[in-house]
């Protein structure tokens, strides 16, 4: 890897994928073992295999087969297309990575200790130290005012901790970065007593509106993308337990998250542009992207294989009843990509032990991994 251009070496001579050996491994791991699963391969950005089980809506919700076009909430997949779009608009307006956070926030929020040391990058990936040890992964915006307030023990900046709440501010900076809402925007009016809620509430409104309308023109546009939401639409697969017992769980209206329900059609569309298609941003960005491991988890980001690294992201919600959705993202060697959406726990997994998704990550890793051949 040319680390200092950003520039995707090759994938070692001598080495490929078995992709229907792979697929195969992905089907025994995945049929009958959870609600129901969409798997999509791609490279280059041509499909070059794919196999859905199960069902998306289970016969007591009506009977829905999963495809490729059916979309899930694909929960912290969001991450991939925030920064992507950070990717793009950095690009744009000329602004490096390493650039403070303070002077892109809203002017009115109380800056704590050493908020002036937090970079775009550091929120990029997961070293801004904010929120540090805070388990409940929020990132609605009266939380990013509060953590912000706070600011950062010195012994945490650097340090990486995931946390949700570093992407919720980047949809915060986009909006700052772009113009859409100035860093400045204040209304005070004078028929209101709570006017601290009223400027929140504009704000979290127009910086959401913005983000939305950015990724929409700018991503998935290019990428030949339209109608993902926030909203959890009628079509949309239900998250189960398993075995399934009972009704399926809507996860719900993700407008305050501002995170999309994808397919995985939609999803390898947006991977592949960003990557190969320089109409996003050029190729050399995007690499650069993925070694920063921005929108992707760290130390998972890119492991080594014989046919090169791998980078990769994880995805999943659940509720207090067992019911799950997952999601994984692989930007692979040789121009691949690979996306899987599954709607429920896999075999014996507990939920609540490891991030979600985990269980599913090492076994997906694993068939990868035992999938590279010769050539």
């Amino acid at each position: 890897m040319n680390e200092q251009e950003g520039e995707p070496a090759p994938a070692p001579v001598g080495y490929g994928l078995d992709v229907e050996g792979f697929i195969q491994g992905l089907e025994q791991l995945l049929n009958s073992n959870p609600a129901g699963y969409s798997i999509g391969l791609n490279q280059n950005g041509s499909t070059i295999a794919s196999a859905t089980g199960g069902l998306a809506k289970w016969p007591q919700d009506g009977s829905e087969a999963w495809t490729l076009d059916t979309r899930m909430f694909v929960a912290s997949l969001n991450k991939i297309v925030t920064a992507i779009a950070m990717t793009r608009l950095l690009g744009e307006a000329g602004i490096s990575p390493d650039t403070p956070i303070i002077g892109y926030l809203p002017a009115y929020w109380v800056k704590g200790n050493n908020v002036g040391d937090i970079t775009i990058a550091s929120l990029l990936n997961h070293t801004s130290g904010l929120a540090f040890n805070d388990m409940s992964g929020r990132m609605d915006f009266p939380f990013m005012k509060e953590q912000i307030a706070l600011g950062i023990e010195t012994a945490n900046l650097g340090t990486y901790q995931y946390q949700d709440v570093n992407y919720g501010l980047c949809r915060v900076l986009l909006a700052t970065i772009n113009g859409n809402v100035p860093p400045s925007l204040l209304v005070w009016p004078t028929n209101l007593n709570d006017k601290s809620s009223f400027n929140d509430n504009l704000w979290d409104s127009s910086t959401i509106s913005a983000y939305a309308s950015y990724v929409a023109s700018e991503v998935f546009a290019p990428s030949g993308v339209s109608g993902p939401d926030f909203t959890h639409d009628p079509a949309d697969a239900l998250a189960y337990n398993f075995p399934v017992t009972g009704h399926g769980w809507n996860s719900g209206d993700q407008t305050e998250q501002a995170a999309f329900h994808m397919s995985v059609n939609e999803l390898l569309k947006v991977m592949g542009t960003f990557r190969r298609g320089d109409t996003i941003v050029s190729p050399v960005q995007a690499q650069l992207m993925l070694d920063n491991g921005f929108g992707l988890n760290s130390p998972l980001t890119n492991p080594p294989t014989p046919a090169g690294p791998y980078y990769v992201k994880l995805g999943g919600l659940h509720d207090n009843e067992g019911h799950e959705e997952q999601c994984l993202a692989f930007f692979l060697p040789l121009n691949m990509e690979l996306v899987v959406l599954v709607n429920s726990p896999i075999k014996g997994e507990t939920i609540g032990n490891g991030p979600t998704g985990d269980l599913l990550y090492q076994e997906v890793s694993a068939a990868y991994r035992n999938s590279i051949v010769n050539a």
